[in-house]
């Protein structure tokens, strides 16, 4: 099952490689040839988009002088979460997999608890 998973992505990776070296042909043509060229690239976007959460949360923290956790931090996280969850699929990594797994049910949870709450304020 997860080298279907990993082979359909890596074929996603070279169609969408493709497209962007019929668009942009001063791309390397690994880029089209190479499925890893494209899914290093989705692996360092993932991780981008994990890292703007700490960076949210770190601002955030600063302009209220106390520990803050922004709503901003959990959809960056489920974010970032996903895309490395696809990148950990396609490299058939079961750590990475089980960790991504675990924590976008964490975010998930904590943004219905979040949701869950403005709904109960509001019908108050």
């Amino acid at each position: 099952m997860l080298d279907a998973i990993s082979n359909i992505i890596g074929s996603s990776a070279l169609a969408v490689g493709g497209l962007l070296y019929t668009l942009a042909p001063f791309l390397p043509v690994s880029i089209a040839n190479d499925p890893a060229t494209i899914m290093v690239i989705v692996g360092f976007g993932g991780q981008f988009l994990f890292a703007m959460r700490f960076i949210i949360q770190w601002l955030k923290s600063e302009g209220k002088k106390k520990s803050v956790i922004p709503i901003a931090f959990w959809y960056f996280s489920i974010g970032g979460g996903l895309v490395l969850l696809f990148y950990a699929l396609w490299r058939k990594d079961p750590v990475i997999i089980c960790g991504q797994g675990l924590g976008l049910f964490i975010y998930a949870r904590n943004l219905y608890f979040i949701h869950r709450n403005t709904s109960n304020d509001i019908a108050s």
